[in-house]
């Protein structure tokens, strides 16, 4: 996280560190100058509660997190495609500004929330929440909460999502888990995406990404996709398909008990 760029505070939670919010003031009366262990506290909190709203509704929640443009909202555009009619799906989208993302998956029939950041470079707890008010899902499979692109703060905020799926993309270099280990070591499944290109970006290798993804001890999954050629998506929805039986599962039997 960057204290420096004040991306600590959001949207979603300044109204904890306003005038009259409860991280105002320190507990000897004068106003707070660190306030982060209090906003990640409250951030957690909130996350718990987001979690139980999916599990409510049993639905699974992905987070997607990547830099720009390495092709997240290209991937659920083509998993729309696909598995439209084995699904139904909701999104929830981050950027600093516009309506972009969202309006593309739209145009899928799928149901799309924009959160527009401002000056924060990442999705917190209290932001899905909100988004969550406008969002319906009632009878929906799965969230997707498409993070802003950023391969850095999305990684610390907890949004009480159920997994985690990291992109890299071929253009950005074989090395990115390596230069940003936290982002890399949060992902419970590592996509490379543009695969298409490795041909042409032959310097991209993706055993060379792999091996710095061990390196991290992290035993997720990678695998290479190509949203616009469709190479590779059945590996990644066959991953969608059995993690949310395995949440479906886990949630019976603990009904059960």
């Amino acid at each position: 996280m960057c204290d420096t760029c004040g991306c600590n505070v959001t949207p979603g939670n300044e109204h904890l560190v306003a005038a009259g919010g409860h991280l105002a003031k320190t507990s000897a009366g004068h106003e707070s100058v660190e306030v982060l262990k209090g906003l990640l506290d409250a951030n957690d909190h909130q996350a718990v509660h987001n979690r139980e709203h999916f599990a409510k509704h049993n639905a699974l929640a992905v987070n997607l997190m990547s830099s720009p443009g390495a092709g997240k909202t290209a991937l659920l555009e083509a998993t729309a495609d696909v598995l439209g009619n084995e699904f139904k799906f909701a999104v929830i989208e981050g950027d600093l500004e516009t309506e972009n993302d969202a309006e593309r998956i739209r145009r899928k029939g799928v149901p799309a929330v924009q959160i527009s950041t401002g000056s924060a470079c990442h999705l917190d707890a209290h932001m899905v929440h909100s988004a969550l008010h406008e969002l319906d899902i009632d009878d929906v499979d799965i969230v997707f909460i498409e993070n802003v692109g950023n391969l850095v703060c999305p990684a610390s905020f907890d949004l009480g999502q159920h997994l985690n799926v990291t992109l890299l993309s071929t253009p950005e270099g074989h090395d990115k888990p390596a230069k940003y280990p936290v982002m890399f070591r949060a992902a419970d499944l590592v996509l490379i995406t543009k695969s298409d290109l490795l041909p042409v970006l032959d310097d991209f290798d993706p055993s060379y990404a792999e091996s710095c993804l061990r390196n991290l001890a992290s035993t997720a999954p990678l695998m290479n996709v190509s949203a616009r050629k469709g190479e590779g998506m059945e590996a990644w929805l066959n991953w969608l398909r059995t993690e949310l039986v395995a949440l479906r599962s886990q949630d019976t039997a603990v009904n059960a008990d």
